[in-house]
């Protein structure tokens, strides 16, 4: 394995990455005509994915401030995307789904995605696709299951500290 240097580190390589298709997704979402704005859409696609969680979940999923997400929601049920209930075991909370009219939306931000994924793996054979996928899901996970027992260890230093 190469040594890591300032010129080759996974970490900056995959964060280069990450905001070179976000600023590609951006211009492919202007032209696709959706209205939404990139945050707007992530929201869209999370909700789709995991419809009726609670806001703060989302939030959490999004990797965003609840107030962000807040910045996200208006608009998205001012146009009738999304409709927000309230969770029946907690009044306080409202939990996120998609309405009908946003099908459409959707199959245009779909389109988006598509564009961007086949524009950013274009020459790679399906098996590299794949492998990549495995990679950087094993990397995640390594990650997760750090941020996880992080987590646990700073809840545990705080009830004790409480007691």
């Amino acid at each position: 394995m190469k040594s890591m240097t300032k010129d080759r580190s996974i970490g900056f390589l995959i964060g280069d990455v990450s905001r070179m298709m976000r600023r590609e997704f951006e211009t492919v979402l202007s032209k696709a005509g959706t209205g939404r704005t990139i945050g707007e859409a992530r929201t869209l696609a999370f909700v789709r994915r995991f419809p009726g969680l609670r806001q703060t979940a989302l939030a959490e999923r999004l990797g965003v401030e609840p107030m962000t997400l807040v910045g996200y929601l208006d608009p998205l049920e001012s146009a009738g995307l999304i409709e927000r209930r309230p969770d029946r075991s907690d009044r306080r909370a409202k939990l996120v789904f998609l309405t009908d009219a946003a099908s459409p939306v959707m199959t245009r931000i779909d389109g988006a995605i598509i564009a961007v994924r086949n524009r950013a793996l274009a020459g790679f054979a399906p098996e590299d696709v794949e492998r990549a996928y495995q990679l950087l899901e094993t990397i995640q996970g390594n990650l997760q299951a750090d941020a996880c027992a992080t987590d646990d260890a700073e809840n545990q230093n705080s009830r004790e500290s409480a007691a």
